[in-house]
C-alpha cells in the first residue's frame, strides 16, 4: 500500500519530518564496505490510515531517535531446533504491515489452516511512519516482528544490511522464484544472491478521474475517450498539464489533488530519477528532473493543484465535493479511494472511474515485499507464512479487497484480477485488473539510492506543498536544494 510511500509520503507538516544521520551514516558505512553498486527499482510507497493514527508513529520516531544513539542491530536466531507449529506447540506470529495491502482478511484463514499458529498483526497508517518505526528497531536490535513489510522506496536503505533478514532461500524460495515477475525478484536480491523479501504487489499507473465533471465542464467522460484525450499511447506530461488549463477554465477548480503525487510519478518514469545508476546523486544538472519540476511549477501556478494534504483529502470530503477531478493511481491506490470516498459518505455513483492512459508512458509507484527479519524466534513459520500471504491465491485475494496489483504471475491472470470486483463496481465496472495488466507492460526498473525515500519526503515534499501555496518554481528549487544540502545526503 506501498504505495500503496506505499511511499514516499510527504508530511503536510514540515515540523514533522524526520531524519536519522546517524543511522543513514552507518548505512552509508555498510554499502561502501560491500561495494554496493547493485540496480534496484525501488518507488515511492503508499499508505492511508486504516486503523491507527500517525500519533503512533510519531512518538515512535521520537523514541527512536533516542535508541538510534545508543545502540546498534540485534543478532540472529537459528531455525535449526525450531519445531513445527501445531496445537501442542503453539507459535505467535508477529507481522507489521502498512497502508491498504488487502492482507487483513487472509489472516483468520491462514490461523484456521495452521492449528497452533497465532497471528498478531500491526498495521502502521503510512509508509512514511513505517519506514520510521523500521529504522527504530532495527537501530535498537529488538522490536522487530517476525514478518516486516518493505516498501520498494526503502530498498536502497534495506539492501545495506540485507544480512539482518533471513535468505528466503533456506525455506524454498529459490525454487519458486519464476512464480513472480522477474524484476520483482530481483529487487530482493542483494549482491551475495539472497532473497530477502517475497513479493506481495507491483504499482502499475493510470488515471484516475471524475466522469460527471469532466462531463461538466465540456470534457470526455468515457473511459477510452478520456484514454484518447491524454494522448493514449503518446500521451505526455505538457498534454496533462494542457488538458488540466482547460478543466479549471471550463469549471474554475483545480485539477489535480496536489502536486507531491504527480511529481513523484514523474521522477518514477525517468530512466535516473534521484540517482544515477552508479549510485551517486543526480538532483543538481539534471536537465530532465528540471524541466518535469518546473512543468509541475506552471502547472501549480494555474491552479491545477487542489492543494490538498496527503493521505487526508479533507477526510475523503474532496473526492465527493468537486475539489478535483484528477489524480494519478497506481493500483493500490484504488483502494484509497474508494475508502476515502465511503468514509466521507459517497459511493459508486460519485463518478470516479479508472482510464488506461498515463502521462510519459508506463510507470510503476509502490509495491511491497514480505521480509523475516534474523531477530524472529520462528523464522521457518515467520517464511511459511510470508511465502502463503505471496502466494497466487493470496495476492489475488488482495487485489479483491485493495486493488493491490499482483507481482504473481498466475494471480494477473485470474478471475479474481481480471473479473468483476466490488472494486471495479465501484469505478463504474471499469475493467482494473486488465487495465493495470496493460499499464504494467514496458515498466521498467529505476535505481533508487539509499536516500531516495528521504529525498522525496523531506527535500522535495516541502518543495511541492510550497508550490500547491504560492511559492514560484525556482524559488521551491533552491529551497529544495538549500534542503538537500543541509541534510548532508550522499
Amino acid at each position: 500500500m506501498g504505495g500503496r510511500y506505499r511511499d514516499s509520503c510527504c508530511i503536510e507538516n514540515s515540523s514533522e519530518f524526520i531524519f536519522f544521520p546517524k543511522f543513514e551514516s552507518a548505512l552509508t558505512i555498510e554499502r561502501d564496505a560491500r561495494k554496493y553498486t547493485r540496480k534496484l527499482s525501488t518507488l515511492n510507497g503508499v499508505t492511508v490510515d486504516i486503523s491507527r493514527t500517525s500519533r503512533i508513529a510519531k512518538a515512535a520516531a521520537v523514541a527512536g531517535s533516542l535508541a538510534l544513539l545508543a545502540t546498534g542491530c540485534g543478532g540472529s536466531n537459528s531455525a535449526a531446533d525450531e519445531q513445527p507449529a501445531s496445537a501442542d506447540n503453539p507459535v505467535t506470529l508477529t507481522v507489521t504491515t502498512f497502508g491498504t495491502m488487502g492482507l487483513d482478511a487472509l489472516y483468520a484463514k491462514y490461523e484456521s489452516q495452521n492449528p497452533g499458529v497465532k497471528i498478531q498483526a500491526t498495521n502502521i497508517d503510512t509508509g512514511g511512519n513505517a519506514l520510521t518505526d523500521w529504522k527504530t528497531k532495527q537501530a535498537a536490535g529488538a522490536g522487530l516482528p517476525d514478518v516486516q513489510a518493505v516498501e520498494e522506496g526503502w530498498l536502497g536503505q534495506v539492501m545495506a544490511v540485507s544480512d539482518s533478514f533471513a535468505d528466503l532461500r533456506d525455506y524454498g524460495a529459490g525454487e519458486i522464484s519464476s512464480q513472480w515477475v522477474d524484476w520483482k525478484v530481483q529487487q530482493a536480491t542483494d549482491d551475495e544472491g539472497r532473497i530477502i523479501g517475497y513479493g506481495t504487489d507491483i504499482g502499475p499507473m493510470g488515471l484516475c478521474y471524475n466522469a460527471d465533471l469532466y462531463k461538466k465542464a465540456g470534457l470526455p467522460s468515457e473511459r477510452d475517450a478520456v484514454a484518447e484525450l491524454f494522448g493514449g499511447d503518446n500521451a505526455t506530461w505538457e498534454k496533462f498539464v494542457d488538458v488540466g488549463k482547460d478543466y479549471v477554465k471550463a469549471s474554475d477548480e483545480a485539477f489535480y489533488d496536489q502536486s507531491g503525487f504527480v511529481w513523484n510519478s514523474m521522477v518514477n518514469q525517468l530512466g535516473e530519477g534521484y540517482y544515477k545508476a552508479d549510485g551517486t546523486l543526480n538532483i543538481e544538472g539534471n536537465t530532465q528532473l528540471r524541466e518535469r519540476w518546473d512543468l509541475l511549477a506552471d502547472a501549480a501556478s494555474n491552479g491545477l493543484s487542489s492543494g490538498q494534504t496527503q493521505w487526508d483529502w479533507g477526510k475523503g470530503q474532496a473526492f465527493i465535493d468537486g475539489s478535483f477531478a484528477t489524480m494519478p493511481c497506481p493500483g493500490w491506490m484504488l483502494g484509497v479511494v474508494k475508502g476515502q470516498i465511503e468514509g466521507a459518505g459517497g459511493d459508486a455513483a460519485s463518478g470516479w472511474d479508472f482510464a488506461d492512459v498515463f502521462p510519459g508512458g508506463p510507470a510503476n509507484w509502490g509495491g511491497t515485499f514480505l521480509t523475516v527479519p534474523t531477530t524472529s524466534e520462528h523464522p521457518a513459520e515467520a517464511a511459511k507464512l510470508a511465502q502463503w500471504l505471496t502466494s497466487a491465491e493470496s495476492q489475488a485475494a488482495a487485489f479483491e479487497e485493495a486493488g493491490a496489483f499482483p507481482s504473481s504471475l498466475e494471480a494477473q491472470q485470474s478471475e479474481a484480477v481480471t473479473g468483476a470486483n466490488e472494486l471495479s463496481k465501484f469505478f463504474n465496472d471499469a475493467p482494473i485488473g486488465t487495465i493495470l495488466a496493460s499499464r504494467a507492460e514496458g515498466v521498467k526498473a529505476q535505481f533508487k539510492g539509499p536516500n531516495d525515500s528521504v529525498i522525496q519526503e523531506q527535500v522535495f515534499g516541502p518543495a511541492t506543498i510550497a508550490l500547491d501555496s504560492g511559492t514560484d518554481g525556482q524559488s521551491a528549487w533552491n529551497d529544495a536544494l538549500s534542503t538537500l544540502k543541509n541534510l548532508d545526503i550522499k
